[in-house]
């Protein structure tokens, strides 16, 4: 028999107070992640323009970026579990300020592509922490806390754009766009290095031994593993529909390059609005009903677009309850995480991993079918990648199931 037991009593944030004051700066930091993410996009031809790239070659960065989020998800990990979190969370958003004050202002690709490339690091290890971090200081209670965070990570993409988009209005360039984005982390740095950090939880535990002990750590890496291959198959499937939509509404004729923006910010939106709505609703139902949940609604929003597959309305329809079914899956499977392991900076990063794996290879894999194949293989691939995370969240229960079973 063992019991897990996260232990904050003897932190300086054992008060209600202090741990939602901590809960609103983590808050606040992802909400500059968001804007870190969605800045790239809408300014990408104006750094292909600085640099005298074109876009074929310019488009590796994201790939690039990319990478640089895995390694520091998983590098990034490792450094919570031995460093006190928030003067680490507080220093890679001063990291991340940085690089976005240099990047508009870099006239050569390959040195662009090794700042994106930090840039991606400190983004993966900021969301791996704050993740890790949130589970640290609220326990088993970190359901709505969750959902918030990643809905303030949704209001800083959603806001990135339209601040850098008002900024090209007046200065016709993107050179204060980044550095205003830079400025807006600065005050929210300062605030993280002030704050306490929660502890790392304690675990109590009467530890069995041979057999038993090896069975048990096979068990938990197992979970773990089960855990990272979800989140691989879900963040894949965000990201391609996220990425893919707007080019498959326009190569199917369902709308023009204005209609296909506006579906693209509908996914993003209904994503964000879906994450609000999780909040009360993780506060009174378990982790694996709000899975269950939000799985059937993206299999059923997706199956609208293939069941109408020329009809414009269909994919409005679809794409609004992918995104709005999709939104808390990603902060739900943490907090379920939470229930029955402890949750370290190394386990998060491990998770991470998967999901920065996903988000790479999936859509990746829909760019060497689009025009190959057809349009039609971007939902299918999705659909296939649901299909999968669904018969892997059946394969996470059963097997916690075992390990309760197991004792």
């Amino acid at each position: 028999m063992s019991t897990i037991e996260t232990t904050i009593n003897s932190s300086p944030i054992s008060t209600h107070r202090a741990r939602i004051l901590v809960t609103i700066g983590y808050c606040a930091a992802f909400v500059a992640l968001g804007l870190t993410t969605a800045s790239l996009g809408p300014t990408l031809t104006d750094l292909a323009t600085n640099t005298g790239a074109i876009l074929s070659q310019i488009s590796y960065v994201f790939t690039t970026r990319s990478f640089g989020y895995l390694l520091g998800s998983f590098l990034g990990g490792r450094l919570y579990d031995r460093r006190p979190g928030n003067p680490l969370m507080g220093t890679v958003l001063l990291l991340m300020a940085l690089s976005m004050a240099l990047v508009p202002v870099i006239p050569i690709l390959w040195i662009l592509t090794a700042v994106l490339l930090l840039l991606g690091m400190f983004e993966g290890t900021l969301d791996v922490g704050g993740n890790t971090l949130l589970v640290w200081l609220h326990g088993e209670k970190v359901g709505p806390y969750m959902n918030a965070l990643h809905f303030f990570f949704g209001v800083g993409a959603f806001l990135s754009p339209v601040i850098v988009a008002q900024i090209l209005n007046i200065t016709g360039g993107i050179t204060w766009a980044y550095w205003i984005l830079a400025l807006l982390m600065l005050p929210v740095a300062v605030g993280l290095l002030r704050l306490p950090s929660p502890p790392a939880p304690v675990e109590t535990r009467v530890r069995p031994e041979g057999d038993a002990a090896a069975a048990s750590s096979h068990s938990n890496a197992l979970l773990v593993t089960l855990i990272a291959a979800f989140f691989f198959l879900y963040v894949g499937s965000e990201g391609s529909f996220g990425g893919w939509i707007a080019t498959y509404a326009k190569a199917t004729g369902l709308g023009d390059a204005t209609a296909a923006a506006y579906l693209t910010s509908a996914f993003w939106g209904a994503l964000t609005l879906g994450r609000l709505f999780s909040i009360p609703l993780a506060a009174r139902l378990r982790p694996r009903v709000l899975l269950f949940g939000d799985l059937i609604g993206c299999l059923l929003s997706v199956l609208v677009i293939l069941a109408w597959p020329g009809a414009p309305m269909a994919l409005w329809i679809g794409t609004f309850g992918a995104g709005f079914s999709m939104a808390s899956l990603f902060p739900t499977m943490i907090s379920f995480a939470g229930r029955h392991m402890a949750t370290t900076g190394k386990t998060t990063a491990w998770f991470f991993v998967g999901a920065s794996s996903g988000g790479m290879v999936i859509p990746w894999l829909i760019g060497q079918l689009f025009e190959s194949v057809s349009p039609q293989a971007t939902v299918f691939i999705i659909l296939v990648s649901l299909l999968l995370d669904l018969a892997m969240f059946g394969v996470i229960l059963r097997h916690v199931q075992k390990m309760k079973a197991a004792g």
